[in-house]
């Protein structure tokens, strides 16, 4: 296979537990991504890795294949080198449970990023700020590239700053969207590399491969989605889905 899509579902959540089984507009949350992630034309298949028995028979019930993967592992990442271990595939994208409303265009970019390219080895999405609020919030992720569109630092702060005499048309942010794209041989490298000082300061776990001197390729898009950490966010796509 050349991409696979792998969709990391964990029951236990300190903010929201069991919210890849939450209800939006009748289906699981679960359900309404991997539906999305199916509609992406660049991947071989679709896998959901859970660590819950309540959430395999959920989506089984919908004809996803599943993987029940050990309870212990402390990262999707873990959880995704857990079933891509024993596959034959050159490309691996983790897609978030908790993003109902990904767009498959999105999966497609990154997945086509780096089939495209032998020499890349992860990959990811941006989009420019639209909403000034988003600006200063710190659960908005900020990342800045340089010219051949390479990540230079991800941080949960404005970047990057601009003196207040700049004009506002002149002030453009981008923040990170959390889908990754890896080829299967750099997922056991990150798996190995050591948590950084970066990482710990900013609780960005991509910060450590760019300590380690990799490169992560952003794409920027123009989708936008809601990720779902809190009941209310889960109300926000319910009413996005009603309207």
């Amino acid at each position: 296979m050349k991409a696979i899509g792998v969709i990391p579902a964990r029951y236990s959540s300190t903010r929201f537990e069991g919210k890849v089984l939450a209800d939006i507009n009748g289906k699981p949350m679960i359900q309404h991504v991997w539906e999305k992630a199916r509609q992406a034309m660049f991947l071989d298949e679709v896998i959901i890795a859970c660590d819950d028995s309540r959430v395999a028979a959920v989506a089984k019930e919908f004809g996803a294949k599943v993987v029940l993967t050990a309870k212990a592992h402390a990262s999707g990442t873990d959880r995704i080198i857990e079933v891509v271990n024993p596959l034959d595939v050159k490309v691996v994208v983790n897609i978030q449970g908790d993003e109902p409303l990904i767009n498959p265009l999105m999966i497609d970019t990154v997945a086509r990023t780096l089939l495209e390219n032998d020499k890349l080895c992860m990959a990811t999405l941006m989009k420019k700020i639209e909403r000034v609020e988003e600006i200063n919030d710190p659960h908005v992720v900020k990342v800045v590239t340089d010219k051949n569109g390479f990540a230079l630092y991800f941080s949960r702060a404005a970047i990057p700053y601009y003196p207040a005499n700049t004009d506002a048309e002149s002030q453009v942010y981008y923040k990170h969207i959390g889908l990754y794209g890896y080829t299967k041989d750099f997922i056991f490298v990150l798996k190995n590399l050591p948590v950084s000082r970066l990482e710990k300061t900013e609780k960005l776990e991509q910060l450590r491969v760019l300590e380690e001197g990799y490169k992560i390729k952003v794409v920027e898009t123009k989708f936008e989605t809601i990720g779902v950490d809190t009941p209310e966010d889960l109300e926000k796509v319910r009413e996005f889905l009603r309207k």
